[in-house]
């Protein structure tokens, strides 16, 4: 952190807003909290004691329910009271970087995380010519370079995150319109600057308070949507980065009813599954993960991103259609072992296309990730995990690095 020795006294607590409730939202606003509070213990250890200590008033809106988007979905069953239970968005997620091992700690210390030391296979499909599917292993995740879930769902951490806040107001079912949305019809009511304040609105029109910092942490396609027209300086930069959709299908299997012959391949049990020759990227058994052993059994499949964005718009039941074929020729069930519990998830923006992908001839090949995106004299910023890698901990990354930028103005403004 910068120095913190310059005086504070003329300077007034930042109000923020946060546009989004996922894990870059609750990460910028956890560091955020921190970092005004390590601030305001300086001033305290340079004998400054009769400063006001500088509580950041931050607010998140959150279009949706619920926080996090570490999504889980789950089902009781009315007989036994068990639940099958999906995590249909991210399954796991990496920690490379020491400063996000030592953010995670303290809920590894909890077990809240746990590391998922996953047996991993490939594995070939029934086809014309295999009665059954082709099943080879892979690789066992470690704790070496650890693979971590949240347990006992992967919603759990979001809302362990929002929990923990103390200076934050997560307001949701609240959809904030484009920032120039109302510059000229209601300009004789209201300015969208004033004083280096940016007033947020929602659909209806009424206002949603003014900020000092405005921070936008949607995927990249719905930044460029609340930033257009409005004067924002970085914003051919937001469409630079390619997401792709995903598919999510869910499947499961009552308590008695017997399993298809590839999930209970006693040769050699498996986890995770990458799957060949297929619309089909990745097979996930639940019931299989850390502290979930209490679950029927439960398993998802996610669709390649290349073929999902080719079919992004296509009639859900269709896709439904498709991806189930696929499974069911991945895992061969009859008519005794067919699931019970079928769902299906389109997520339109589930992954950064990275540049590693891209054609070596391509001169965007080596492209680095654009970082976030500022807008110094308006004091908007766009970030999102697809300004980095499009992982977990490009959110952490990503909120890092907001946190440092307003950190830094919060200083010089108080020089």
């Amino acid at each position: 952190m910068p120095d913190s020795s310059l005086p504070l006294a003329q300077t007034s607590s930042p109000k923020i807003a946060i546009i989004g409730g996922g894990l870059t939202g609750l990460f910028t606003a956890t560091l955020l909290e921190r970092a005004f509070s390590q601030m305001n213990n300086q001033q305290i250890n340079h004998q400054q004691i009769n400063v006001k200590a500088l509580i950041p008033e931050i607010t998140i809106f959150e279009k949706s329910r619920s926080v996090g988007r570490l999504a889980t979905r789950y089902r009781t069953d009315s007989h036994t009271n068990k639940n099958w239970q999906w995590a249909f968005g991210a399954q796991f997620f990496t920690a490379k970087s020491t400063s996000f091992q030592q953010f995670i700690e303290p809920w590894i210390q909890t077990g809240l995380l746990q590391p998922w030391c996953a047996q991993v296979v490939s594995l070939t499909p029934i086809d014309a010519n295999n009665q059954t599917a082709d099943i080879q292993a892979r690789e066992q995740w470690s704790r070496v370079q650890a693979r971590y879930i949240s347990t006992p769902k992967m919603t759990s951490w979001g809302r362990a995150l929002a929990d923990e806040l103390q200076y934050t107001t997560i307001t949701f079912k609240t959809r904030v319109v484009a920032l120039a949305e109302y510059n000229q019809t209601l300009a004789n009511k209201v300015s969208k600057k004033t004083s280096q304040k940016t007033e947020l609105f929602n659909e209806d029109g009424n206002s949603l308070g003014s900020f000092d910092w405005v921070i936008c942490t949607a995927p990249n396609a719905q930044a460029v949507e609340l930033m257009a027209n409005s004067g924002f300086s970085e914003l051919a930069k937001i469409t630079e980065p390619q997401m792709q959709a995903c598919y999510s299908l869910m499947l499961g299997w009552d308590d008695k009813q017997p399993l298809p012959e590839s999930l209970k391949y006693q040769e050699m049990v498996w986890d995770v599954a990458y799957v060949q020759d297929s619309i089909l990227d990745r097979i996930f058994i639940e019931q299989q993960k850390p502290a979930h052993d209490e679950l029927l059994p439960s398993i998802t499949i996610h669709a390649r991103n290349d073929w999902s964005e080719q079919h992004v718009d296509a009639d859900m039941d269709t896709i439904k259609a498709q991806l189930l074929a696929a499974a069911k020729q991945a895992l061969g069930w009859n008519a005794d072992s067919t699931p019970s519990q079928i769902d299906c998830h389109r997520w339109r923006y589930a992954a950064t296309v990275k540049a590693s992908n891209t054609d070596s001839n391509n001169t965007d090949a080596n492209k680095e990730a654009v970082g976030i995106l500022v807008d110094n004299e308006q004091q908007w910023i766009v970030s999102g995990d697809w300004c980095g890698q499009g992982n977990i901990e490009s959110c952490y990354q990503m909120a890092t690095q907001t946190v440092a930028r307003i950190y830094a103005h919060s200083l010089i403004s108080a020089g």
